[in-house]
């Protein structure tokens, strides 16, 4: 497939057009951090590049930062202004419906209400460096199930990875919500995708039987290349490729738009037929699967094989420029040049 062919394809996914990054990043974090009372705000902000910005995880534990319990309905909504800013609407329901899944899976596992082990307003806002659009600064957003982690570099975003979206249950099993999927496309889309191919194909995109039981790169502090599985792109049929990017784009389209769209132009620079889409596990819902498609700069897993395949992690990384490494090497080169 020619890249233009493909560029086409990415943009008939989504039904906004590319945009310019807006810089309402800049103005929803200070609105946020004035909203604080300086004790708060003390928590809530590290200097640029201190280590605590590198301490990802996804799992409950006590983290830096303030919660949302520390904030009154005011600070909340601007903390969640903020949270808007940073993502396409996609990508903010997705987040808002994994906090909100903290209160089924409360009810799912028989603990009492005023539990705190599964509590939705136990998700911390963090801040590294100066909300500004002259200097690098970034910010996350981290809990059960969720670390959304973001860099700006003169006021726009240029970094959204790696970003964790998980849900459990994957999809409720009872109450008013029974049947809810808060990360639906990834699961249909997966299935939709691996089931698909025909007896050779899936010889060569099933790598194992057996589902992986965590996603490989969990949340070390820098992801790599995997051992390279399963099937390319340029080995798929016309409508396999077209199941892909639907897969592919429901992760990318989480972002900011005007992010979203370069991202899309990076992983098009770096080879749409270097992808390729690898599985393990059953090929029908209800038992263990995990996927991941990966490039030469990209790295998407995703896997369910908790709590009897309805618990999913799935993670999206830059193996270029998570954190924004790359995009700040680039820039701090070019502010020194010549001193």
């Amino acid at each position: 497939m020619t890249k233009l062919l493909f560029a086409l394809l990415m943009s008939s996914a989504i039904t906004v057009q590319a945009r310019a990054q807006s810089t309402e990043i800049v103005t929803r974090a200070n609105d946020f951090l004035t909203s604080l009372p300086s004790d708060l705000r003390q928590k809530a902000v590290y200097t640029w590049n201190d280590s605590e910005q590198y301490n990802w995880h996804f799992v409950p534990k006590s983290r830096k930062g303030i919660s949302l319990h520390a904030l009154n309905e005011k600070q909340r909504s601007a903390a969640l202004l903020l949270l808007k800013a940073s993502l396409a609407n996609q990508g903010y329901q997705k987040a808002t419906g994994i906090i909100s899944l903290e209160k089924i899976l409360q009810q799912v596992e028989g603990r009492d209400a005023d539990d705190s082990y599964r509590d939705p307003l136990n998700y911390y806002f963090t801040i590294f460096g100066t909300p500004a659009t002259d200097k690098p600064w970034g910010w996350r957003l981290e809990g059960h199930h969720l670390s959304l982690n973001f860099t700006s570099v003169k006021g726009i975003i240029e970094s959204s990875t790696p970003s964790f979206w998980g849900s459990n249950p994957a999809v409720v099993p009872s109450g008013n919500e029974r049947g809810k999927k808060t990360l639906k496309d990834e699961i249909d889309l997966g299935f939709a995708l691996i089931n698909a191919f025909d007896e050779k194909q899936l010889a060569k995109a099933r790598f194992s039987e057996t589902a992986l039981s965590e996603i490989v790169s969990y949340n070390k502090r820098e992801a790599s290349t995997l051992t390279p599985a399963g099937i390319l792109y340029s080995e798929m049929k016309k409508e396999q490729q077209a199941i892909f990017i639907k897969l592919l784009d429901t992760y990318i389209r989480n972002y900011e738009l005007g992010f979203s769209e370069k991202l899309r132009k990076k992983i098009e620079l770096a080879g749409i037929d270097n992808l390729s889409f690898a599985w393990a596990g059953a090929l029908k819902p209800g038992a263990g699967h995990y996927y991941r498609i990966q490039g030469p700069m990209l790295l998407i897993e995703y896997d369910n094989t908790q709590n009897n395949a309805n618990h999913i992690h799935s993670v999206v990384r830059d193996l270029t420029n998570d954190f924004g490494e790359d995009i700040l090497r680039e820039h701090y080169e070019r502010e020194h040049k010549g001193n």
